[in-house]
């Protein structure tokens, strides 16, 4: 029998920078994008950091990040790999269900994967 001792409250602050940390150990993200570009505010709890947008809806976590790809890379093999590491990553520290990962590659380096 669990017992309830009170409340776990987690800052929104902290699932963008969950987000953020994620996508940056993924092989091929050069950077994270300075802004989000056309921001739109819904109902229900919303949160932008650099680079990532965070929406909670209905227990459910949809987010949008936006980034710089080095040259050279398989787009889609990355944007696939960060959608992979972002909802395990919600998943296992927060314990939350993803609805959606959405990624945009906002521009290219002219960095090299290899030169990494």
């Amino acid at each position: 029998m669990e017992e309830s001792l009170g409340r776990v409250t987690i800052a929104p602050s902290v699932l963008v920078t969950i987000v953020q940390k994620a996508a940056m150990s993924v092989p091929g993200v050069a950077g994270l994008y300075e802004a989000v570009p056309n921001v739109r505010r819904l109902l229900g709890f919303h949160t932008v950091g650099q680079g990532v947008e965070v929406r909670v809806e209905q227990d459910q976590v949809a987010v949008d990040v936006y980034l710089i790809a080095l040259r050279g890379v398989d787009l889609l093999q990355m944007g696939r790999q960060l959608q992979h590491e972002i909802t395990r990553a919600m998943q296992d520290i927060v314990g939350k269900a993803v609805r959606e990962v959405n990624v945009h590659v906002e521009d290219v380096s002219t960095e090299l994967a290899t030169e990494r």
